[in-house]
């Protein structure tokens, strides 16, 4: 109660909410004697829904430092399980591409796996390697922009603008690619493509050592230490991908479970390494991704040295049916592991087909991860985990 009789709420700001009072975690919260001050609960989010990922962050604060946070998914949800159900093995191929969209392309992959697998289907060889060159590809795409959007200006979305061209040129779409098929891909990549496509990866390579530079100068210094996960919290949420892999945990389904070409190309050696961090910071997450691009380039180098020729496709009947049973199939896609469980009861559209994607299960971290920052951080270390 105030001098003049009226009801005050002090909420605690900046130096004002310190205390002598500690949370779970040890940091001090605001209050003490004389100064009882009450946690605010701030809104951050959702984004305009035309952006690629709809994320709401319910953050309670004690002055400047977090807390808890509540990440609020769903606003883009359309029910693309169910979807599944009422369309055929052609068709599902289109809505599973939508679930990240700089992604697109493994994402139809996983889709396409899945069935060929059910389906006990052999892709020939030149779609396969196909495949795998495509798919680091659209990798290279991702990384460079969460690495680009992360400094001002906007550096190396020249160069990404190049590999998209490629990737535009050989499928016929420039986000939502449909070219994986059950069978393999829509139809082979045109004459000289390759040769353009190398010309792209070349000019990639000689951007990302100003782009390490830009890095190191303007954000990886300011973030060292900063929004620290550690290997227990990545195993209990289900985190994966590079996220995973900055905090040391070894898992990379190209060299641990390997599928299309990765086992051929000797992916793991030290030729074509698993990029690991140490500390699992911010500034480790970011660094393990520049790194991830070189070695995905160097993928792209091996599959154009050794592309075999021959058919990209298998000949499908007009009707494609699933015999009974069920299959799961797994991608080591840009964000993380991915995942499609498929059940089929011999018609020609699943019966049931979900879906476990990489940013629900990254993005889940979140209330793990906040507590103890402060406020000024939140969006550097949200967007170190690169949700769509």
């Amino acid at each position: 109660m105030s001098e003049h009789g009226r009801e005050e709420l002090l909420v605690g700001v900046g130096a004002g909410a310190a205390g002598f009072k500690r949370d779970l975690a040890g940091h001090e919260r605001g209050g003490g004697p004389g100064m009882a001050t009450q946690d605010m609960v701030l809104n951050i989010g959702p984004q305009h829904p035309a952006t690629h990922g709809v994320l709401r962050l319910l953050l309670t604060l004690d002055g400047e430092r977090i807390v808890e946070c509540e990440p609020i998914v769903g606003y883009m949800h359309r029910g693309a399980e169910k979807l599944f159900e009422v369309r055929d093995y052609r068709q599902i191929i289109v809505l599973a591409n939508r679930h990240d969209w700089l992604s697109a392309f493994s994402n139809e992959l996983g889709i396409a796996m899945a069935v060929e697998r059910m389906l006990g289907m052999t892709v020939p060889d030149r779609a396969v390697w196909l495949r795998t060159l495509l798919a680091e590809l659209n990798r290279v795409l991702s990384h460079l922009m969460f690495l680009g959007g992360a400094l001002p200006g906007f550096p190396a979305f020249a160069e990404r603008e190049a590999v998209q061209t490629v990737m535009e040129e050989a499928s016929g779409g420039r986000l939502h690619y449909m070219f994986n098929r059950v069978g393999g891909l829509a139809q082979d990549v045109p004459d000289g493509w390759t040769g353009r496509a190398r010309t792209a990866i070349d000019g990639v390579r000689r951007r990302l050592a100003e782009l390490d530079g830009l890095l190191r100068g303007e954000h990886l210094e300011r973030t060292e230490g900063v929004g620290v996960l550690d290997r227990a919290a990545v195993l209990s949420y289900g985190v994966s991908g590079p996220v995973a892999r900055a905090s040391g945990v070894d898992l990379d389904l190209r060299r641990d479970d390997p599928y299309l070409a990765y086992a051929e190309l000797g992916f793991g050696s030290r030729a074509l390494p698993v990029v690991l961090g140490e500390h699992g910071d911010t500034a480790d997450r970011y660094a393990c991704l520049l790194r991830q691009v070189h070695v995905s380039l160097d993928v792209v180098d091996a599959c154009l040295d050794g592309l075999p020729g021959g058919p990209v496709n298998v000949r499908l009947p007009k009707t494609v049916r699933a015999p009974e049973g069920s299959t799961y199939a797994w991608t080591e896609n840009p964000l993380g592991v991915q995942g499609y469980y498929l059940v089929s009861r011999g018609a020609t559209t699943p019966y049931r087909l979900a879906m476990r994607t990489a940013s629900f299960g990254n993005a889940s971290v979140l209330p793990a991860l906040l507590p103890g920052v402060h406020l000024r951080d939140v969006a550097t270390v949200a967007g170190s985990l690169f949700p769509v």
